[in-house]
C-alpha cells in the first residue's frame, strides 16, 4: 500500500512539474540571432534563430527581439506581440512567392501587433507576394513602425481582415509592390488608418482606400507610382485626408476620387504627375485653399475650396 501511494504522488509530482514546465515555455520576452538555433528556449543567453521558431515560445502581449544582423524568415502571427529587428542593424525577412508577415491576430486581450524595425524583401524569381498582411478575425490594432518593405507581385502592405482594424504605419518606406504601396478595405465597420513620414514609391497605386476605410496621411511622400498616387474609390465608404504631404512625378493621376468617395487635402503639393493631379472622378475631392498643384497634365480641378479659418 505504503509503494502504491508513493507511485501516485511520484506521479502527481511529475505531472505537476510537466504542467509548470509547459506554462514557463513561453516566455514574455524572446530573443532571435542570426546564429541562433530554434531549439533553444529563446533566452538571451540562448536565442532562436527565426521569428516563426520564437513566435511559439513567446507569451502573448509579448516581445521578439533581434540581437544582430540575419534573415528571420516569413512569419504568421496569431496572438498579440511585438517583432523587433532593434535599432541600425539589417534584421530582414524575405520571402519568395509568399507573404512576409501574414497577420491573423485572434486575441482579444491586448488586440496589438507592432511590426518595428525589420526589412521585408521579396526575393527570388517569383519574389513575395504581399509584404505584411492583415486578415486577422479579431478587431484590433497593427502598427508599421521604421519598416523597409520591397519588391513583392502584389502589395506592401494590404488590410482586408473580417473585423475593423486600426492601422498605423510610420517612417517607413514602401516601394516596387506590383500591387501597390498600401491597400485597405473592410467588409463592415471601417477600418481606420493612420499613415505618417512614410515614403511610398515606385509601386503600381501608392495608397488606396477601398470599402469602409478611412485613411489620414500626413508628411508622406508618395512618388513615382506607375498607376497613380493617391485614390478613393468606394461609394461613401472610402475616405483619405492628406495634411503636409507631397503627391508628385506619379506616371499617371496624382490624386483620384470615384464613386462617391472623399479626398480632402491640406498643406499638400500635387505636382508634376504624368497624368490629371486632381481627378474627382464620380467623387469629391475638397481643399484648403493653402495647396499647390502645379505642372500635372492637366492639373484637374477639385469638388470645392475650404478658406482655412
Amino acid at each position: 500500500m505504503k509503494r502504491l501511494f508513493l507511485l501516485s504522488l511520484t506521479i502527481v509530482a511529475v505531472s505537476f512539474y510537466a504542467l509548470t514546465g509547459a506554462a514557463q515555455a513561453q516566455a514574455t520576452r524572446t530573443w532571435i540571432s542570426g546564429v541562433g538555433d530554434d531549439v533553444n528556449p529563446c533566452s538571451r543567453t540562448a536565442p532562436c534563430k527565426t521569428f516563426p521558431g520564437a513566435i511559439s515560445k513567446t507569451a502573448n502581449c509579448g516581445e521578439i527581439d533581434a540581437l544582430d544582423p540575419g534573415g528571420f524568415g516569413a512569419v504568421t502571427i496569431t496572438k498579440s506581440i511585438t517583432l523587433d529587428g532593434g535599432g541600425g542593424q539589417n534584421a530582414s525577412i524575405l520571402t519568395n512567392g509568399a507573404p512576409g508577415i501574414t497577420v491573423n491576430n485572434q486575441d482579444t486581450t491586448c488586440r496589438s501587433v507592432i511590426i518595428r524595425n525589420l526589412r521585408i524583401v521579396g526575393n527570388g524569381s517569383t519574389l513575395g507576394t504581399t509584404g505584411i498582411n492583415v486578415v486577422s478575425t479579431s478587431a484590433g490594432a497593427v502598427s508599421v513602425e521604421n519598416d523597409f518593405i520591397n519588391n513583392f507581385s502584389q502589395t506592401c502592405i494590404n488590410v482586408n481582415a473580417s473585423q475593423p482594424q486600426l492601422v498605423s504605419v510610420v517612417g517607413s518606406v514602401l516601394e516596387f509592390c506590383a500591387g501597390g504601396g498600401f491597400s485597405s478595405s473592410s467588409p463592415a465597420a471601417t477600418n481606420r488608418v493612420n499613415i505618417v513620414n512614410t515614403v511610398i514609391t515606385g509601386n503600381s497605386i501608392g495608397v488606396s482606400a477601398h470599402a469602409n476605410t478611412d485613411i489620414f496621411m500626413q508628411g508622406d511622400e508618395v512618388s513615382n507610382n506607375t498607376t497613380g498616387g493617391v485614390l478613393a474609390d468606394t461609394n461613401g465608404t472610402a475616405k483619405i485626408d492628406l495634411d503636409r504631404s507631397s503627391v508628385a512625378n506619379n506616371l499617371g493621376y496624382g490624386i483620384q476620387a470615384t464613386a462617391g468617395a472623399f479626398i480632402g487635402l491640406s498643406n499638400t503639393a500635387v505636382t508634376y504627375n504624368s497624368g490629371q493631379g486632381l481627378y474627382a472622378n464620380g467623387g469629391t475631392i475638397v481643399t484648403w485653399s493653402n495647396n499647390y498643384v502645379a505642372g500635372n497634365n492637366p492639373d484637374g480641378t477639385r469638388s470645392s475650396t475650404i478658406t482655412p479659418m
